[in-house]
């Protein structure tokens, strides 16, 4: 039998025994320990992904947020006594850390970190897409682009140099300069809810809010952000969520168990 949201499923996947007087009842045990063994997987699901994004430049991590949700009173009418609610865990939301991640110098000038709220804007086959990714390249026509070959968008859209062009310079408001001179301006924007922004994959990130324009973000040339996930941290939460996972598993035994040897003592009632 497989469980879902127990805000929604529960009342109608959940096994039902009737008592002397026919009335229903349900497992709540049971129940409330699936509950709560569902969000702790979702929850080794959320920490297994920051673990594999520890090296990704400008990844930032998540983490799930736990609420109790009380089932609301039963109206069905014939119990003997008042039907009471029953606590369950959920899990409602995912708040991303948006901190920033450590600068790591590598002397490349065409690798940016951010610093600030802003998001770089690469332009994707699905549109305009939001990264922090600073480790930048040259396309094999002389675009700036992401590591995976996204053109980076400046004031005037695509960053393009020429082969005769050197000596590339990034200022701290993103302003590029070659040889030749003024180049473009990296575009960089700002939102004003980025916990609503969604992750893409790559470090890329989409948001329905339209961006605003930069406020407080510095660009530094020769350097890229790292990820902002704590490695101790994050195994530390891991280890927790493995041991309560396993005590939840061990109740679950135990409550199958006991039903078991009741259902057994009803079967043989004594002669």
């Amino acid at each position: 039998m497989t469980f879902f949201d127990c805000r929604n499923t529960f009342l109608f996947l959940c096994p039902v025994q009737l008592n002397a007087n026919g009335a229903a009842f349900m497992e709540n045990t049971i129940l409330v320990t699936l509950s709560r063994q569902i969000t702790l997987q979702r929850k080794m699901e959320v920490i297994a992904n920051n673990m594999a994004n520890m090296n990704t430049a400008g990844f930032k991590s998540d983490e799930l947020k736990f609420e109790e949700y009380l089932t609301p009173v039963a109206s069905v009418e014939g119990f003997k006594s008042t039907d009471k609610q029953v606590k369950f865990v959920i899990d409602p939301r995912m708040v991303r850390n948006l901190s920033e991640g450590a600068q790591r110098q590598t002397g490349r000038e065409l690798d940016v970190a951010l610093g600030g709220d802003g998001w770089m804007v690469v332009k994707t086959p699905q549109g305009d897409r939001f990264t922090r990714n600073g480790q930048l390249k040259l396309s094999g026509e002389g675009t700036l682009v992401t590591s995976e070959g996204y053109p980076v968008q400046g004031a005037g859209g695509d960053i393009t140099f020429e082969a005769s062009e050197t000596a590339i310079v990034i200022g701290k408001d993103g302003t590029i300069s070659t040889s030749q001179g003024t180049k473009d301006q990296l575009r960089i924007v700002e939102f004003e809810n980025p916990q609503l922004m969604k992750k893409q994959g790559n470090s890329l990130y989409t948001s329905d809010e339209a961006p605003g324009e930069n406020q407080n973000t510095t660009v530094t040339q020769g350097a890229y952000e790292t990820s902002n996930v704590q490695s101790m941290k994050q195994m530390t939460e891991m280890i927790e969520t493995v041991r309560a996972y396993t005590s939840v598993s061990r109740m679950l035994e135990v409550s199958d168990e006991v039903r078991g040897k009741a259902i057994e003592q009803l079967g043989n009632p004594p002669r």
